[in-house]
């Protein structure tokens, strides 16, 4: 990340030298007041983006683990595919096995 040059409370000490035709004190006060709203602002979410990015690089690693130690057991299982065809085909031929000529004859009809 870059690196600033300005903390908050370098911006709320900071004293501008008076001129004859110089900016009004309190508007430039008001400004700055701003400014440091805005770097507390920023530097919140910067503190809650890093601790996130933790987190989820965290839960990357150990996910990354457990797919790794899952993948042999998983790999090493059998291709046992089955398609709804092969289903049918030992449904038909159980129930030609248990019902017998019972089927072919309620077939005729």
């Amino acid at each position: 990340m870059a690196n600033r040059n300005l903390t908050t409370k370098d911006i709320l000490q900071k004293e501008f030298k008076t001129a004859m035709r110089g900016y009004s004190p309190a508007e430039v006060d008001e400004f700055l007041d701003n400014v440091i709203r805005d770097y507390e602002s920023y530097n919140k979410e910067l503190t809650q983006l890093k601790a996130e990015n933790e987190r989820l690089l965290s839960k990357v690693d150990e996910l990354t683990k457990q797919a790794t130690v899952a993948k042999p057991a998983y790999s090493a299982q059998p291709n046992t595919t089955v398609t709804n065809f092969d289903i049918l085909k030992r449904l038909s031929n159980l129930e030609r096995h248990v019902f017998g000529s019972k089927l072919d004859d309620t077939d005729e009809l």
